[in-house]
């Protein structure tokens, strides 16, 4: 009789293999979970599994803490098991308390057969009558075995081998035991018996448990270790998921996006485990532990004794890790006591010691057990803490401000916030310095408390570091919030610190702010004489803000004065922002080169800290306005570098010199560079550096046309456009082009002009410099599209490019030099030419030969600053020009070098608007089904709205149609299009 499977019997999954068993495992919590990065792990599971092929026995014990994906990983083995051809047959330990049923996988698995093969089991009970005792209703126990032990567990041992031997000739067969750590002592002496026997047959036994349940007193650690020890078994340890395989399986999990900041709370809280990731993401937002998962891991400790449950308490107040002495203090036991309750706590799983102390086994449960905690029992633990750690010296001030802010002593908080905020600056963390020094703030008594640091103090360190990390409104607020509380008989040097520290925080964004009065204001009450300090450095932001404003004059005149002072008094950065506004003055009044050398002997004269960052980033701008753009780009790179070294990678010199490398590699056509340093180093950026660096990111996606998801990606650019103009510019520049590339000229339009409008809000004026590069791209999106609109849309989008050629024309004026820098004279050459190409594109007269020169002129500004990209598709554009004049080897030649330069770059957007005039691989431009179709329905006269709803599309699908027709023809309207398609046969 054969255990092989029927035709048609499905050999896993939900219903019945060969044996009668269930198919791959699927019981718990983890078969909800699809399998993420456990690739590695299941190829040595089913190497040593024996899956083959060749087909072969294996004996494997797999190990791990509970919810680390064992189940799944066991589910996916049966299913290759299955697919290569094996039967596999299921059993369960289960926890039953203090009565296990002795046997009871293997119950499982024989009962199941029997349920669905009674014919096959029948043959085998018949051939070993010994192995009736697994079935339900089997043979009963005889006298003196009322335990359900048989009395010759010898013969009952060899009958199951036999019996499995048996069915393992008839096919490859898998047997799965899940949850050893609840087995009976038979299922264990059952499993020694298979695994020192042994099979020949291709007979594999799986057997599953949880390291972390293996306490020292546990039976199945000794056996466990035994069974490691035979040469025929093999051992596989199921460690945590990578970070980078629980985000994956955070994305696989919910439904849809989550943000930055909750995917990163998860990773970090589930510690790769896959079925805490699951709970985390069903309860994602909530910082308390998921009620179901916070029961399951509280149930460990019902196992302890009272004062093993009082050092774990302790514990968990004291945070993920604490010393073993603060420990011993806080828990309040004496040493025996002490001692062997956490020596109970370390052998149970619940706590794992450490080098000098203990720490939990998961940080979950160390959460877990802390919400347990009653308010009262909390604040107690809290305040046990405060004295511990002082007297003790140990820990940092972080943990001491912790303990004492929970514990209500806000004078310790705020002194230990205060130090804490030093510490975690020092160390490169700005972010936590930021968030110390607010609590510290919060926490404050007020002005003139004793025993607490100096408010003003401890204000500016809170403005820097939340600057440092990014966040300058918050620097901004902070300031600002403080300011407005100052008492009326407050000091009026208190005063000047705050509006100067007001001042500087403004000075990082466009702020609404009037920088300028309030230097003005810390000016006037802060004495020429004595010199100050705290004079010099008001001077300093009065200087630099005056020249941020143009009021270079002014500028020059405050910013002299300061360098007139004894160096001494010029401390921090004083020195390095006077002398960088001389160069920015000097620059501005049209001198570039001793502006350059001014900032390159500043960088010579000191060390490489933040002060010089300004110092670099202000060159890496006159490198790039020179059109040096390697230069520039190693410049911004070398700033954005140094900002990271400094512990500082999104402090604003240091990110908007890596946004500035993103961009300036942008131009350079070394787009795969930008897009690199566009991608985020060391975790999720503020939003200003990440809308600055998507920005770049949009650049290059415009520049290669892939649009899948930018939409999203500028949703979260926007908000920052009021915070910094420039983000607002370089992205809408990108979504002119991928916007216009759809066709879609309206909201290109659009967007242009709720820029304008919140650049005018922002900076005070609709005249800006960047204007003029906009002014090109929209401008060449209405010539690539007018020729498909109707004739009467065609007067207002004339005259909506005049109105942008104006524009552009009053921004030349409004750079950091008195005439154009070479990438401005580039693009107003281009706004001549697309202006030109644009009349000739909606049937105005045009002068084609002046046409052509205005390209020929484009071509020359842009090869002349360096920018390939935008240099191929100003040839692609004279190429177009050359062959309206019938310079047909000119045009070539120049749509040629276009084609190669847009090929290299992947820039299939220009690769297209280049077929027309290069065709594919040499051979000339086709029309596509679809615009053949659209062709002859404008050859019977119908208008845009009547095609579409000819062709059920929309009117605007019409036009992107009909403007590739006139693109691949090479004509200028829809009745010459029609002609030319005739004269080419492409009309029937």
């Amino acid at each position: 009789m054969s255990a092989t499977p029927a035709p048609g019997t499905p050999a896993s999954g939900t219903g019945t293999s060969g044996t009668g068993t269930s198919g791959p495992p699927s019981s718990g919590a983890g078969a909800t979970i699809p399998l993420v990065g456990r690739d590695d792990e299941l190829a040595r599971l089913a190497a040593a599994a024996g899956l083959g092929p060749p087909a072969r026995a294996g004996l494997v014990l797999l190990s791990g803490d509970a919810g680390i994906g064992k189940s799944r990983l066991l589910a996916a083995l049966g299913s290759q098991a299955a697919a290569r051809g094996w039967r596999v047959a299921v059993g369960h330990c289960l926890d039953l308390g203090g009565s296990p049923l002795p046997y009871l996988p293997f119950t499982e698995i024989a009962g199941r057969l029997q349920a669905t093969r009674p014919e096959v089991m029948a043959h085998l009970v018949q051939r070993w009558p010994a192995a009736a005792r697994l079935l339900p209703g089997g043979a009963p126990p005889a006298d003196g075995a009322a335990s359900g032990e048989p009395v010759d567990r010898g013969a009952f041992f060899a009958a199951l081998h036999a019996v499995l031997a048996e069915l393992g000739r008839t096919g490859p067969l898998l047997v799965v035991i899940e949850d050893l750590h609840w087995a009976d002592r038979s299922t264990s002496d059952l499993l020694s018996y298979l695994f020192s026997r042994g099979f020949a047959e291709p007979v594999s036994v799986v057997a599953s448990y949880r390291s972390d349940d293996l306490h020292r007193r546990h039976p199945l650690r000794t056996v466990a270790a035994q069974w490691s020890r035979l040469p025929d078994v093999r051992r596989v340890e199921l460690g945590p998921l990578p970070d980078a395989d629980v985000r994956a399986l955070v994305q696989r999990l919910h439904p849809g996006p989550l943000e930055p900041g909750d995917v990163a709370a998860v990773v970090e809280r589930a510690e790769g485990n896959a079925f805490f990731t699951e709970e985390l993401v069903a309860a994602v937002g909530s910082p308390e532990v998921p009620r179901d998962l916070a029961g399951l891991l509280l149930l460990r400790l019902d196992s302890l004794e009272p004062d093993a449950r009082q050092v774990v308490r302790a514990g968990a107040a004291g945070g993920r890790q604490v010393r073993d002495d603060v420990l011993a203090a806080v828990a309040g036991l004496g040493p025996a006591a002490f001692e062997a309750a956490v020596r109970a706590a370390v052998e149970l799983n619940v706590l794992v010691a450490d080098v000098d102390g203990y720490r939990f086994r998961h940080s979950l449960l160390a959460e877990a057990v802390y919400e347990d905690l009653l308010p009262g029992e909390r604040r107690r633990l809290h305040a046990a803490f405060v004295p511990a750690l002082e007297a003790l010296g140990t820990g940092g001030a972080a943990d001491l401000a912790r303990h004492a802010v929970a514990a209500g002593d806000h004078a310790t908080a705020v002194r230990a916030g205060d130090r804490a905020g030093d510490e975690a600056l020092a160390a490169g963390g700005p972010d936590e310095a930021a968030r110390h020094f607010a609590q510290a703030l919060d926490l404050h008594p007020g002005w003139g408390a004793p025993g607490v640091p100096d408010l003003v103090r401890l204000t500016e360190k809170a403005a820097t570091a939340a600057a440092a990390a990014g966040h300058v409104l918050r620097a901004e607020a902070v300031v600002a919030e403080q300011l407005a509380r100052l008492p009326a008989d407050a000091p009026v040097q208190d005063r000047a610190r705050l509006l100067v520290a007001r001042a500087e925080a403004g000075l990082l964004s466009e702020s609404a702010t009037d920088v300028v009065a309030l230097a003005r204001e810390a000016v006037a009450l802060v004495p020429a004489e004595p010199a100050s300090t705290l004079r010099n450095r008001s001077v300093a932001v009065l200087a630099t803000a005056l020249a941020s404003e143009r009021q270079d004059d002014e500028a020059l005149r405050w910013a002299e004065e300061g360098l007139a002072t004894p160096p001494g008094l010029r401390v921090g950065e004083v020195t390095t922002l006077l002398q960088t506004v001389l160069a920015r003055v000097t620059e501005r009044g049209g001198d570039p080169a001793a502006s350059e050398r001014m900032l390159r002997r500043v960088l010579g004269e000191g060390p490489d800290d933040l002060a010089r960052l300004r110092v670099r980033y202000q060159l890496g701008w006159v490198e790039m306005e020179g059109g040096q753009l390697e230069q520039a780009l190693e410049t911004f790179r070398r700033a954005a570098r140094r900002s990271a070294e400094l512990g500082r990678p999104y402090a604003p010199t240091g990110a908007d010199s890596r946004v500035l490398a993103g961009l300036v590699a942008y131009q350079l056509g070394r787009w795969d560079l930008a897009e690199e340093l566009a991608a985020p180093e060391t975790g999720p950026p503020p939003p200003l550096a990440a809308a600055g660096l998507a920005a770049v990111t949009l650049a290059v996606r415009a520049g290669r046309g892939r649009s899948a998801g930018w939409t999203e990606l500028m949703a979260r650019v926007r908000p920052q456009w009021t915070t910094d103009g420039m983000v607002g510019v370089h992205s809408t520049a990108a979504a002119i082009d991928l916007l216009g590339d759809a066709g879609d000229l309206d909201a290109a339009l659009a967007l242009h002009d709720e820029l304008v409008d919140c650049i005018g809000a922002v900076w005070g004026t609709r005249d800006f410099q960047a204007h003029i590069r906009l002014a090109g791209l929209l401008i060449g999106q209405l010539a690539a599209h007018v020729g498909g609109v109707e004739a009467r849309e065609r007067t207002a989008l004339l005259a909506r490019a005049d109105e942008l050629a104006a524009a552009a024309a009053r921004a030349r004026a409004m750079g950091r030099r008195p005439e154009p820098g070479l990438e401005s004279q580039a693009w107003l050459a281009r706004v001549d030419a697309e202006l030109l190409r644009l009349r000739h594109a909606a049937g105005e007269p045009v002068d084609l030969e002046e046409a052509e020169r205005a390209w020929a002129r484009a071509v020359t500004a842009v090869e002349r600053y360096g920018q390939p990209f935008e240099l191929a598709r100003s040839r692609a554009r004279w190429a177009a020009a050359l062959r309206r004049v019938g310079r047909a080897a000119e045009s070539a030649a120049a749509a040629r070098a276009a084609q190669e330069t847009a090929e290299a770059l992947g820039a299939a957007p220009l690769l297209a608007e280049l077929r027309p005039l290069v065709g594919r691989g040499g051979a000339p431009e086709v029309l596509t089904p679809r615009e053949a179709e659209v062709l002859a329905l404008v050859a019977q006269g119908l208008s845009n709205r009547e095609v579409g709803e000819r062709l059920v599309v929309s009117t605007k699908t019409v036009s992107v149609h009909v403007s590739n027709i006139l693109a691949k023809l090479a004509v200028r309207s829809r009745t010459e299009a029609v002609a030319v398609a005739r004269r080419r046969g492409l009309l029937g």
